[in-house]
């Protein structure tokens, strides 16, 4: 496989508090008490946790059940070992392929982790509390003509309701199969969807079942927030934060602004009623607003210490989450994407204030992957990965672009030479002439280089109608890099890559994850 890296910063939609954290910690050393890429802060963070042998004890027995097979499961249960932490929503057949980067890249900090001396396991956080059954209930595919096709669960859940609680009625194996067939490994791909994707299964249970098997070399422990065992180890940390809700709330908020003062952005909107916590009752998970030490919920009441003894019935939001995970698990460093990141440059308060610590925040491993046809088209083409990251639009007018004739490429190069120059000559003299009139020679500078451009792109437009390969090129290319507008790994499923490449890619893929360096990856497959 071959490899290329590729800056975020040249990458489409990322924050600039996400770029700095991987490519400039110092500029945010106020929102990460540890830079990912010093080696001394994963030895920091691991002396900073105390994690005494009893609550070590309740967490490797209340991870037995999902654990039972997984060697790591021994491991964490002795003195000093430390967790790699990551997580996704159980979205269908496994969610966007990132959930497999994210899992890779905690198995892969754990191990050298261990090699340096830090005994530690990578754990999967199976996030089934979610209740956005909109997001959860989808995953796009590509056909063999690298065609996006979108998968979605018959029927609908409650809008409340945690997805790892919904149960499948009639999961789109059958579609799965119709989008995958002619691809090599389709059959052997659709067999584990068979197997785990079960009418009568919740999603948390398909999910978790699924990435057993696909990371099952890996050994990641999986943690399900839901189960009661997880609730009671839980309870604890939720408990502190209900008890300091009216400090920690302000204390978010005036975070949020320092991230804005800073050139940031806030990635939860926080206001002074805003809940760290929703109600679980009825299979639901429900909003609550917070005022005071009170509570309300459409039109009930509820006081603080009527909330501390429903501590197991609580489930936490996006900021207080990362806390309440590290509250029950050793947790040495995190791995995330951009968003989840960001939740933790405002969850940094609520972290000094119920745990005294902090994990390291490290981003996934990002990769694009590209098959020989892709690679031989960029070639074909003359573009870079980056003249991808575009509408399909675009990229067409790129390609159009190349496939102008060398002798009329020329004389439009000449042309656009000769005009720059003899305005250049014009300019001159208008200025020495009368100054006020260089504002509109400006002006009508613009409109003559943008007709030239224009007859450029109609050229090329010519071109492509000419070309009905080159037409049908763009699109898949655009299908497979950047389909719907998305990176690869954020839209489609690992799925259909192991059915075009076979089941050992995520091998393949394991051996690139590079912690080294921060850049996305183009994989040549």
């Amino acid at each position: 496989m071959e490899c290329t890296c590729i800056r975020y910063t040249d990458l489409p939609h990322s924050s600039r508090l996400f770029t700095d954290l991987i490519y400039h910690p110092d500029r945010v050393s106020a929102f990460y008490p540890h830079p990912p890429s010093e080696p001394s802060s994963y030895a920091a963070a691991a002396r900073a946790i105390d994690f005494p042998a009893g609550r070590r004890a309740a967490l490797v027995a209340a991870l037995r059940t999902r654990n039972e097979n997984v060697p790591a499961l021994d491991r964490l249960a002795q003195p000093g070992t430390v967790a790699v932490v990551t997580g996704q929503q159980v979205g269908l057949f496994s969610g966007p392929a990132y959930t497999i980067y994210k899992a890779l890249t905690a198995a892969a900090l754990a191990r050298q982790l261990t090699e340096r001396g830090i005994p530690a396991v990578p754990v999967f956080w199976l996030a089934t509390e979610d209740h956005d059954f909109a997001e959860a209930g989808h995953c796009w595919v590509f056909d063999p003509q690298q065609r996006p096709r979108k998968l979605e669960l018959e029927g609908s859940a409650s809008s409340s309701q945690p997805v790892g609680h919904v149960r499948l009625l009639t999961p789109p194996v059958r579609e799965l199969r119709e989008a995958l067939e002619g691809l090599p490994f389709a059959e052997e791909t659709c067999a584990l969807v068979d197997e785990t994707y079960v009418a009568g299964r919740t999603m948390g249970e398909a999910f978790g079942d699924l990435l057993q098997r696909l990371l099952a070399d890996y050994g990641l422990l999986q943690v399900d927030p839901l189960a009661p065992e997880i609730r009671s180890l839980a309870a604890p940390a939720i408990r502190r934060a209900l008890e300091a809700a009216p400090e920690l709330t302000p204390a978010v908020m005036e975070r949020s602004r320092d991230l804005v003062a800073a050139g940031y952005h806030a990635q939860v909107h926080v206001e002074a009623h805003t809940s760290l916590v929703f109600l679980l009752e009825n299979d639901r998970r429900l909003t609550l607003r917070r005022h005071g030490r009170d509570y309300t919920l459409n039109g009930r009441r509820f006081s603080t210490e009527e909330l501390l003894d429903r501590a197991e019935e609580l489930s936490p939001n996006a900021l207080l989450r990362p806390v309440v995970q590290d509250s029950i698990l050793p947790t040495v460093a995190y791995i995330g994407g951009p968003a989840e990141l960001a939740y933790l440059a405002q969850a940094r308060v609520i972290y000094d204030a119920i745990l005294g610590r902090m994990p390291v925040a490290l981003h996934r491993a990002g990769f694009t992957l590209l098959d020989q046809r892709g690679h031989k088209l960029l070639t074909r083409y003359g573009l870079s990965p980056a003249d991808c990251f575009h509408p399909e639009d675009t990229l067409r007018e790129r390609i159009a672009g190349r496939l102008i004739p060398p002798a009329l490429r020329g004389t439009i190069d000449e042309t656009r030479t000769a005009v720059g120059h003899a305005l250049d000559r014009l300019a001159a003299g208008v200025t020495g002439f009368d100054a006020s009139l260089a504002a509109a020679l400006t002006k009508s500078r613009r409109k003559i280089e943008y007709q030239i451009g224009k007859m450029e792109r109609k050229i090329g437009r010519e071109s492509m109608l000419r070309d009905g390969r080159a037409a049908r090129d763009a699109v898949w290319l655009h299908g497979l890099i950047y389909p719907q507008r998305h990176l690869q790994e954020r839209l489609y499923s690992i799925l259909p890559f192991l059915a075009k490449h076979g089941p050992d890619l995520i091998a393949d893929v394991y051996q690139k994850v590079r912690l080294d360096c921060p850049d996305h990856q183009l994989l040549i497959v």
